[in-house]
């Protein structure tokens, strides 16, 4: 038997433990109430909220400071 435990009691923890997870997953749709719907025409690049702005602003100061250590050589 799985993890030294009887059938019954290892279902009833199998059961536990999806359940637990299905209400945690509606917990936090619930709270963040993504927007599921998918859209007609695909947003163009930048329109869409959920692309990682800071991590595209890093990435040009990244490149302006590399930018110029080159101009200072």
């Amino acid at each position: 038997m799985p993890a030294g435990v009887s059938w019954p009691r290892y279902l009833r923890l199998l059961g536990a433990s999806v359940l637990a997870m299905f209400a945690g997953a509606q917990a936090v749709h619930q709270y963040y109430l993504p927007d599921l719907s998918i859209p007609e025409v695909p947003p163009k690049p930048g329109e869409l909220q959920t692309e990682l702005q800071g991590y595209k602003i890093r990435e040009k100061a990244i490149e302006t400071l590399k930018k110029g250590e080159n101009d200072d050589r």
